[in-house]
């Protein structure tokens, strides 16, 4: 039996995976030869840069947690029970993940806008604005970000044998409980693959969170909205921010993956 350490590549596969690979490391190579290194502490150390790292990351942790507690459930709809319209609600689901993200971030504000379909009877019943704020912030990425969870988990549940399952329940083990101690443990590589995915997408967010929680420092203004300006600007914090986002998204793929999805 061949182990796949062993397996030699033809050079022509292996010429157009060093393409691919040349392809995704250009952009970074780039970046690295822009930034100007020796401001990275004052761009770093200022209190607008400072704070757009917090909102990116308290509303990219607030998107994941949402995401697992309403996106693990309908994974495991989706996955488990037939019921009719499964398809449309899986397509809806999968929508944000083809949707131009300033489109989502457009339906978003016509549906919980103070005049949107559901924003403007909260609006008149509790005073309730979510545009242009923090919860509309966690809104926007969360829509972008929880299909990530939601397409993993799925894929997880479907391929999983049900026999360890099924023997827990003919023991008297209860549904809860199966899920705790059978499902969850045998699908945990995945369910992390779909937080980790989930976090970076919602913390590198840009189309949706500017259309519907705006660009507004130190309220919704998050590391990409940052970058956008300084772009704009020709400021170099531009430079610095996107190296640091790179960063942060990269070290916490890699690490993570390496950590736990090897378990």
């Amino acid at each position: 039996m061949t182990r796949r350490g062993d397996v030699r590549a033809p050079w022509g596969l292996v010429v157009l995976a060093g393409v691919g690979g040349v392809f995704f490391a250009l952009p970074l190579l780039g970046l690295l030869s822009r930034v100007p290194w020796g401001e990275i502490p004052t761009v770093l150390g200022d209190s607008s840069a400072l704070a757009s790292l917090r909102l990116s990351l308290i509303a990219s942790s607030a998107a994941t947690a949402i995401s697992l507690l309403i996106g693990f459930p309908l994974a495991w709809l989706l996955a488990r029970v037939d019921f009719p319209g499964r398809g449309l609600v899986r397509g809806l689901v999968l929508l944000p993940l083809v949707l131009p993200p300033v489109v989502g971030g457009a339906a978003l504000l016509f549906a919980l806008g103070r005049s949107g379909l559901v924003g403007g009877p909260l609006y008149r019943a509790t005073g309730v604005v979510l545009p242009f704020s923090m919860w509309g912030l966690v809104i926007a990425v969360t829509f972008v970000a929880m299909p990530f969870l939601v397409i993993t988990v799925e894929a997880a549940l479907r391929n999983l044998d049900g026999r360890h399952e099924d023997a827990a329940a003919g023991l008297g083990a209860g549904r809860w409980r199966v899920l705790r101690r059978i499902t969850i443990p045998m699908i945990y590589p995945s369910l992390v693959a779909g937080l980790v995915l989930t976090w970076a997408r919602a913390l590198g967010e840009f189309g949706a969170s500017i259309t519907f929680a705006g660009n507004l420092p130190g309220k919704t203004q998050t590391l990409p909205l940052a970058v956008f300006v300084a772009l704009e600007g020709g400021d170099p914090a531009a430079e610095v921010l996107s190296l640091l986002m790179v960063a942060i998204s990269l070290l916490v793929l890699v690490v993570l993956r390496d950590r736990w999805l090897a378990r």
